[in-house]
C-alpha cells in the first residue's frame, strides 16, 4: 500500500513540476505580449487561467497524498513493521503515572505535573515548521559621497584632456603721455595634459541565483556602482597622479600658511584664515572638506556661558561655516586636516564613460560552469586648473614667516 502511494506521489510531483515550468514560460510570454501590444489577449488569459487551475489542483492532490503516506507509515509502525510509535505530548501526559488517579487527587485551584518525553525537531517532518524569512537584504552602511556636488562637471570624447593654464601675468599698464610708446605686459601660459583613467572592478556570480533572485541582481548592481564611486571620490581628493591614478586636489593644493595669529585661535579661525589665503590668490573659497570628527568638534564649540556658538541644536541648519558649505569625509588620513578651495572655478571633472554595469557569460569558463561575470567601470579625468585656489593643512598650523 505504501509503495502505491509513493508511486502516485512521485507521478503528481512530476506533473506539478511540469505545470510550474509551463506556467513560468507562459508568464514570460505574457510579459512580452504586454510589452509589444500593451495588453493580454483573451486566448492568453484563458491559457493562464487553465494552468493556474491545474497548478492548484495538483498542489492539493500532492498534499493529500503526503497525508495518506504518513497515515500508511504510522499504521505499519503500529503493526510492528517499523519504528516504535511516537505518542503525542498530550497522550504521553494522559497515560503517565502522575495523571492516574487524577479524579481523586486534584481539587479546585490545584494542578498536576506529568513527565512528557521530549519531542525533538528531528521528529518533525520537513516543511511542518518553516523558518521565518525576513524580506530584503541587509546591506552594509555606506559613506555619503559628495565631491561631484562641489566640482564643476564636464564631458569629453578623447582619451586625454589638453588644456592651457595661465601661469603668470605681469601688468605693465600705466598712464601714457601723448606721443610716447605704450608699455608691454607679459602673460605666461603652460600647456597641460590630463589623462582619462579607467576605474573598474568585477564580480562572479551563479547564473541561476541571479535568475531566481532578482532583488540580488539589483543589489549587486547598486553595490558595484557605489564601490566605483567610492574609489572615484578618493581619487578626486587624494589621487597621486602616478601609476595610472588621477592627480587629486589635495596633493596639488597650496600648503596652509596663515597670514597672522588671531587671539585664542580655534579651528574655526583656521578655516577663515584659509579663505584669506585663497582670496590673496584672487580665487575665493566656495567650500570646505573636513573629517567627520573635526566637524563634530567644531559644532560642539561653546562660548564662555556654555552655549553653542554655531547653532541651536533644536533647529540646527545644514553644515555651513563662514557662508560656505562644509562637506565631511571619513578618510582616516584626513582627520585633523582640512581642504578649502574654489571647487567650482578652479577644478573640473571630465567624464569619458559613465559608470556602467555589463554582464557576460563568455569570460574564461563561465559558459561551461553556468557562471556570469559582472563588470562595472567608468572613465573619467580631473583637471585642477588653479592649484593655488586650494588650501590644505592641519588645524593649528604655525603662522607663516613674516605673518
Amino acid at each position: 500500500m505504501a509503495d502505491e502511494v509513493r508511486d502516485l506521489l512521485r507521478q503528481v510531483t512530476n506533473d506539478l513540476s511540469r505545470v510550474n515550468d509551463e506556467f513560468s514560460k507562459k508568464a514570460e510570454n505574457c510579459l512580452a505580449e504586454v510589452k509589444n501590444t500593451g495588453k493580454l489577449s483573451e486566448q492568453t488569459k484563458a491559457e493562464v487561467d487553465k494552468l493556474a487551475t491545474n497548478q492548484s489542483d495538483l498542489t492539493g492532490r500532492l498534499e493529500d497524498l503526503q497525508s495518506r503516506l504518513g497515515e500508511v507509515e504510522q499504521s505499519a509502525a503500529r503493526r510492528g513493521g517499523g519504528a516504535p510509535e511516537q505518542h503525542s505530548p498530550g497522550r504521553q501526559a494522559v497515560e503517565s503515572d502522575a495523571f492516574k488517579g487524577v479524579n481523586s487527587s486534584i481539587g479546585r485551584g490545584r494542578s498536576v505535573s506529568a513527565p512528557v518525553k521530549n519531542v525533538l525537531s528531528t521528529d518533525i517532518a520537513e516543511g511542518v515548521v518553516e523558518p521565518q524569512r525576513l524580506p530584503g537584504i541587509d546591506q552594509m552602511p555606506k559613506q555619503r559621497l559628495f565631491i561631484r556636488d562641489l566640482i564643476a562637471g564636464g564631458r569629453t570624447t578623447s582619451p586625454a584632456i589638453f588644456w592651457v593654464q595661465q601661469t603668470g601675468f605681469t601688468n605693465a599698464a600705466r598712464v601714457v603721455p601723448e606721443g610716447t610708446p605704450k608699455p608691454y605686459s607679459d602673460i605666461e601660459f603652460a600647456t597641460k595634459i590630463t589623462p582619462v583613467v579607467t576605474i573598474a572592478h568585477m564580480f562572479k556570480a551563479s547564473k541561476q541565483i541571479l535568475d531566481d533572485f532578482t532583488q540580488l541582481q539589483s543589489m549587486i548592481d547598486a553595490e558595484m556602482r557605489y564601490g566605483l564611486k567610492f574609489v572615484e571620490e578618493q581619487e578626486f581628493l587624494f589621487g597621486s597622479g602616478t601609476g595610472g591614478h588621477l592627480e587629486g586636489i589635495v596633493p596639488q593644493a597650496s600648503t596652509f600658511a596663515p597670514a597672522f595669529e588671531p587671539e585664542a585661535r580655534t579651528p574655526i579661525d583656521d578655516l577663515r584664515l584659509a579663505i584669506l589665503q585663497a582670496q590673496l590668490a584672487r580665487l575665493p573659497v566656495d567650500g570646505f572638506v573636513i573629517h567627520f570628527v573635526d566637524w563634530a568638534k567644531i559644532e560642539l564649540t561653546k562660548d564662555a556661558n556654555n552655549g553653542y556658538i554655531l547653532a541651536n541644536p533644536l533647529r540646527i541648519a545644514g553644515p555651513t561655516l563662514w557662508g560656505r558649505p562644509v562637506v565631511e569625509t571619513e578618510a582616516p588620513e584626513f582627520e585633523g586636516e582640512f581642504l578649502a578651495g574654489a571647487f567650482r572655478t578652479a577644478a573640473q571633472i571630465f567624464d569619458r564613460e559613465d559608470a556602467n554595469v555589463v554582464i557576460s557569460t563568455e569570460n574564461v569558463d563561465d559558459f561551461e560552469k553556468n557562471m556570469i561575470s559582472v563588470r562595472c567601470e567608468e572613465r573619467t579625468a580631473l583637471a585642477v586648473k588653479r592649484p593655488e585656489a586650494f588650501v590644505t593643512g592641519p588645524f593649528g598650523t604655525a603662522v607663516a614667516a613674516g605673518g
